[in-house]
């Protein structure tokens, strides 16, 4: 059983870590999107170091600080959202034993959860603007555009498996070495 101040330290270094990434959101446009999935991607350590729950916990702390401290507030609703807590929903999922159904349900949450973010900041936020780039590509570019997603999100899911192997068969060694 990991004592809670390591937990509570790991939490910390994770969630500094995570909302640092989540400030960068303001200095380009293509960070709206990279850095809710790079700060996401980071609560694969606390998964694996110390349980999901506490992952979950960390999320919880992230999602709250960063819909106050990032500047862009569309890569705070796609953390909120979705980028935040599907890695820890992955590990969840994962032990599905149909590969098909597994796969169904990773991509009925990102589409419900994706398409409930956009509309809450279209909607209830007020931020219109957000399909304004859209109607250059016709009447068919939010299909566009949610095709586009979707190819963007199996490469999400596949990123964040292989970041986990390397973290494991890596880069755990090295930290425990270097904790000892």
């Amino acid at each position: 059983m990991k004592k809670l101040s390591y937990k509570v330290a790991l939490g910390g270094i994770i969630a500094a870590l995570a909302l640092l990434i989540m400030f960068f959101t303001g200095l380009g446009p293509f960070l709206t999107y990279l850095c809710p999935m790079t700060a996401g991607i980071l609560l694969v350590a606390v998964v694996i170091e110390i349980s999901k729950k506490w992952a979950f916990a960390t999320y919880c702390a992230i999602a709250l600080l960063s819909a106050f401290i990032t500047p862009d507030k569309e890569a705070a609703m796609l953390f909120i959202a979705f980028f935040g807590y599907y890695p820890i929903l992955k590990s969840i999922l994962e032990k599905i034993k149909f590969r098909a159904l597994e796969w169904a349900c990773k991509f009925a949450v990102f589409n419900v959860s994706v398409i409930s973010a956009y509309w809450i900041l279209m909607n209830v936020f007020g931020i219109g603007q957000i399909l304004n780039g859209l109607g250059e590509w016709g009447k068919y570019g939010i299909y566009i555009f949610i095709l586009a997603a979707n190819a963007v999100f199996v490469m999400y899911d596949l990123t964040i498996s292989n970041i986990a192997i390397t973290y494991i068969n890596k880069l755990r060694p090295i930290l425990i070495r270097k904790l000892k």
